[in-house]
């Protein structure tokens, strides 16, 4: 499992929210390449990268940010938040983004999301924010009537890289993530899942290893990193494979 440190991006610094609220704000951090470079220095093989802002608005509002990042280190990041055409996908992908989220779009518009995948293989995930086990959009201010399963349904066979599941009632509330929601929708699609929301400790990480280990591609987590809680390093190692008391 790969161990996917998070970096969400609110008016160009590092924050971390409360479910997705945008009134429950903690900024960890004004130097997002800083940041990078510690997650990338800690054996971190991927990032996930949030542009807060642009979820909201619906279009990229934290480029200078995101650019700040991805002039930083030299390992993959993923980045979500306001990407809602075409254009947008391909813009970042060129600027070295390594894989796009697709997330409201994917709701909205699932026949732009199929094309993105067709165009840019292996290079778009499904972003799944989950409310009560209907799917939530425009940065999770709204819940739509489609349930999880149907939205991941929906891409099986668009040859998405991954769908990102998380659980918006756990996020960033450090109450532990969502495993059988997760898990059971590991074990039901063929497209490889990511967890994220609630994860807040290295005992968090051992159950979803334990609960998922086989199925799961890799594991998102925040605040616990920046609250210190999951040491980027230990996770990293625990994930790999390495010492399971980490």
């Amino acid at each position: 499992m790969i161990f996917f440190p998070a970096i969400d991006l609110k008016d160009g610094q590092c924050v971390r929210l409360v479910q997705g609220d945008m009134d429950q704000v903690t900024v960890f951090g004004d130097d997002p390449g800083a940041q990078a470079r510690l997650f990338a220095d800690a054996g971190c093989r991927w990032l996930h990268v949030v542009d807060l802002n642009g979820a909201f608005a619906g279009r990229p509002v934290n480029g200078a940010a995101v650019s700040a990042i991805l002039n930083a280190i030299d390992i993959p990041v993923q980045l979500g938040g306001g990407i809602r055409d075409l254009a947008t996908v391909e813009a970042w992908l060129e600027w070295g983004v390594r894989r796009v989220i697709l997330g409201t779009v994917a709701v909205r518009d699932p026949d732009l999301v199929r094309e993105a995948c067709r165009l840019h293989p292996g290079r778009v995930a499904v972003g799944i924010d989950a409310r009560d086990g209907l799917v939530a959009v425009e940065g999770w201010a709204e819940t739509s009537e489609m349930t999880v399963l149907d939205l991941a349904l929906r891409f099986e066979d668009a040859g998405a890289a991954a769908v990102i599941y998380t659980d918006i009632g756990r996020d960033g509330a450090m109450t532990g993530p969502n495993i059988e929601a997760t898990t059971g929708l590991a074990r039901t699609i063929s497209t490889p899942v990511i967890a994220s929301g609630g994860v807040s400790s290295m005992d968090d990480l051992r159950a979803l290893q334990a609960a998922g280990g086989d199925v799961l591609e890799g594991v998102i987590s925040g605040r616990a990193v920046y609250d210190g809680r999951i040491d980027p390093a230990a996770a990293v190692a625990l994930l790999d494979g390495g010492d399971q008391r980490c």
